[in-house]
C-alpha cells in the first residue's frame, strides 16, 4: 500500500478521496489554488500546498507545479479525482516517469478511449455494439457524403470531445454547414483539435452506462449500470441504479459489451463505458470515461462496493475480488446534483457566499459535499455543491426519501438547482420511469 498520495482535483471528490485514505491508513496531501484557500478538503488532509492563482491553466491543470508538490511531500502515487487531469495521457505518463503512481489506467487506455474515433474503432473489433458512423472527416465535404450515405438525422463530434463540447445534432443537409463550423470551432477552443466524426443520431434515447472495474492483469467486472437521461447540455443532473428500463437479460449484455471494451484496451482501474438504449432495447455504445464518475456513488450504495478504495488497492498492487458472481446487487439509489446555479435563469452560475447551510438526514440518506456556511462558491470552476444520494429498498422508497431530503436541505446566499430537482423527481414521466435525454427539455417547455 501506499504511504502517501497526493489528491489533484479539488471540491467534494478530493474529501471523499481523502476519507477513503484514511479508512486504508494513507497519508494524504491537498492541493488548492488561492481561490479555494478555505475550502474544506485542505483541513481534512495530513498536508496541504497551494499551487497557484485561480485560473486553471496555472492551478488544477499546471501539470509542472503539481508534480513538484508531490516531490516536495514525497507523495508516492496521485490520485486525479473525476478533474481535468483524470483523463490526461501526458499527466498520467509523466508521473510514471517520476515514479510516482497515477491512480487510473495505462496512458495508453487513456489516449485510446480519449480519442473518439479510435474508440469507436476498437469497440467495433471488440463486438461492442456502435451505432452507424464514420472515422475522422477530413473535411466538410466529406462530412456531407457521409451524413447523405448514413442518413439524417446524424451528429456531429469532436474526436477529443467531451461533456458534449464540439457536438451538433444536424436534421437535414441545409443545417450540415452551419453546425459544422460551429462544432469544430468549439472543439477546437476546447481541445486545441478541430478534428470531427460523425455518427447516425439515436433518436429519443436513453443515457445508461456501465461501472467497470480492472485490475490490469486481464480480470474485469462489471458493477451493474446507472441511469443517466436526465441531463442538459449533455451534463448530467440526475443519476440512479439500476435503470428502470434496464432488466437482468439485458444488464447481463451490456455488462458483457462494457468488460469486452475494456479488455480490448487491456483496462485497469476504475472506468465506465456509455451507451445510448433506444425504445426497442437496443443499445449503441456512446464513449467511455475512463476514472471515477462523479456519480459512482449510486452504484456504491447498491453494491456496497467501495469504489475508490478499489482503486487505490488496485493500483498499489493489492488485490481486490472482481468475480461478476460475488457481486450482489440490492435496492435503488438515486443521485441529485446540487449546483450552484439558477433553474430559472437558464441555469446560469451562481457564485457567491453561502450565508446557511443544513443537511438533511435520516434513513437512507448520503451526502457528499465540501460545501459549509459562510464557503465562497469561486467563478473559476465547475458549480458542483453537493450530492444528494437517497437509497430505498425500492425506486419508490428512495424517490420519496430523495423529496423528504430535498425539502429538508437548506441552501441560504445563492441560488441552487433544489428547486428543480424537486419538480423532476415529482413529474409523472420520472415517476413512471419513462425518462429519456429530452426530459429536461421536455419539463422546461411544459413550465413543470
Amino acid at each position: 500500500m501506499f504511504d502517501k498520495i497526493l489528491i489533484a482535483d479539488r471540491g467534494e471528490i478530493a474529501l471523499r478521496i481523502i476519507r477513503a485514505c484514511k479508512e486504508l491508513g494513507v497519508q494524504t496531501v491537498a492541493i488548492y489554488s488561492e481561490a479555494d484557500a478555505h475550502s474544506l478538503h485542505i483541513g481534512v488532509a495530513d498536508e496541504d500546498v497551494c499551487i497557484g492563482p485561480p485560473p486553471g491553466d496555472q492551478s488544477y491543470r499546471n501539470i509542472p507545479r503539481i508534480l513538484s508538490a508531490a516531490e516536495v511531500t514525497n507523495a508516492d502515487a496521485i490520485h486525479p479525482g473525476y478533474g481535468p487531469l483524470a483523463e490526461n495521457a501526458e499527466f498520467a505518463e509523466i508521473c510514471g516517469s517520476c515514479n510516482i503512481r497515477f491512480i487510473g489506467p495505462s496512458p495508453e487506455a487513456i489516449r485510446k478511449m480519449g480519442d473518439k474515433a479510435i474508440a469507436r474503432e476498437t469497440m467495433v473489433e471488440a463486438g461492442v455494439p456502435v451505432s452507424p458512423g464514420t472515422g475522422v472527416l477530413a473535411d466538410f465535404d466529406a462530412a456531407k457524403r457521409a451524413a447523405n450515405q448514413i442518413g439524417y438525422p446524424v451528429r456531429l463530434k469532436a474526436v477529443a470531445g467531451g461533456g458534449g463540447r464540439g457536438m451538433r445534432t444536424v436534421q437535414s443537409e441545409g443545417d450540415l454547414e452551419r453546425a459544422w463550423q460551429m462544432a469544430h470551432a468549439e472543439a477546437q477552443a476546447a481541445f486545441t483539435s478541430g478534428a470531427l466524426y460523425l455518427e447516425k443520431e439515436i433518436e429519443g434515447p436513453r443515457h445508461v452506462e456501465i461501472q467497470v472495474l480492472g485490475d490490469g492483469a486481464g480480470n474485469l467486472m462489471h458493477l451493474g449500470e446507472r441511469e443517466c437521461s436526465v441531463q442538459r447540455r449533455h451534463q448530467k443532473l440526475i443519476e440512479e441504479s439500476p435503470s428502470p428500463a434496464v432488466d437482468a437479460d439485458l444488464r447481463k449484455r451490456m455488462g458483457e459489451a462494457a468488460i469486452a471494451g475494456g479488455r480490448a484496451v487491456g483496462y485497469e482501474n476504475a472506468g465506465t463505458v456509455e451507451f445510448l438504449l433506444d425504445a426497442k432495447g437496443a443499445f449503441y455504445f456512446l464513449e467511455m470515461n475512463t476514472r471515477i464518475q462523479v456519480e459512482h456513488p449510486v452504484t456504491e450504495m447498491v453494491t456496497g462496493f467501495d469504489l475508490v478504495k478499489a482503486q487505490i488497492r488496485i493500483a498499489s498492487g493489492e488485490f481486490v475480488d472482481l468475480s461478476q458472481e460475488n457481486l450482489k446487487f440490492r435496492g435503488h439509489a438515486i443521485e441529485c446534483r446540487i449546483n450552484a446555479e439558477d433553474p430559472a435563469l437558464n441555469f446560469r452560475p451562481s457564485p457567491g457566499t453561502v450565508t446557511s447551510f443544513h443537511m438533511p438526514g435520516g434513513p437512507g440518506i448520503r451526502i457528499d459535499t465540501h460545501t459549509y456556511a459562510g464557503y465562497h462558491v469561486p467563478s473559476h470552476y465547475d458549480s458542483l455543491l453537493a450530492k444528494l444520494i437517497a437509497y430505498g429498498e425500492t425506486r419508490e422508497e428512495a424517490i420519496v426519501r430523495m423529496i423528504r431530503a430535498l425539502d429538508e436541505f437548506v441552501i441560504e446566499g445563492i441560488p441552487t438547482t433544489i428547486p428543480f430537482h424537486l419538480k423532476a423527481l415529482k413529474h409523472p414521466d420520472f415517476v413512471s420511469g419513462q425518462i429519456t435525454t429530452d426530459f429536461v427539455e421536455r419539463l422546461e417547455l411544459k413550465g413543470a
